[in-house]
């Protein structure tokens, strides 16, 4: 056999060989892995701190975590901060409400809400941090004019809550993948 006509077949061999190494890669789907000691089997998520002046905030982000970790399945969520061998902790810290573009009367058409927040979790067997953001932040958009004017308060704070709603799905999804998957 020519040295040629070999090449093709080691390229095929390098390739089979190649395939076969790959499920052992290190790689798996996003939302299976967990990056927590397996000694961990119910964490409490407590009602996450206000600092803000935003009405009922953090209940809603707290609701939105617990909800997110339930979903995932392997967890058993509880609302006490004791009897658990994890703790999850929040506060928001600060939410911000800015005029983000302006029609051409001058008037704001599109708000932009930012909050920033501190979140622990914690291993309450030997009361290590697992994972910590001390300043996460998130940001939405929202349009302004969706009522009758812009300067209506019922398309304002209509608008705000929906915002809200949103911001507080994105952070309970970003936050429990953090921890989960350890990015």
């Amino acid at each position: 056999m020519s040295r040629k006509s070999t090449a093709p077949v080691r390229i095929c061999v390098l390739c089979l060989l190649c395939l076969l190494g790959a499920p052992g890669c290190g790689y798996s789907l996003a939302g299976r892995g967990s990056f927590l000691p397996a000694s961990i089997k119910t964490i409490g998520v407590p009602t996450f701190g206000n600092r803000t002046t935003v009405f009922n905030l953090e209940t809603m982000l707290t609701q939105k975590v617990r909800a997110e970790f339930i979903g995932r399945g392997k967890y058993q969520i509880l609302p006490q901060n004791t009897g658990v061998d994890a703790l999850l902790t929040g506060d928001v810290i600060n939410v911000n409400i800015a005029p983000a573009s302006f029609n051409p009367q001058q008037l704001a058409s599109r708000y932009a809400i930012t909050m920033t927040a501190r979140i622990e979790l914690r291993n309450m067997r030997d009361n290590t941090v697992l994972w910590e953001n001390p300043s996460v932040m998130f940001r939405q958009e929202y349009e302004a004019t969706s009522g009758r004017t812009a300067t209506d308060p019922a398309s304002f704070f209509q608008s705000d809550t929906t915002a809200l709603e949103r911001m507080a799905t994105e952070f309970a999804r970003t936050i429990v993948s953090a921890i989960l998957e350890a990015f």
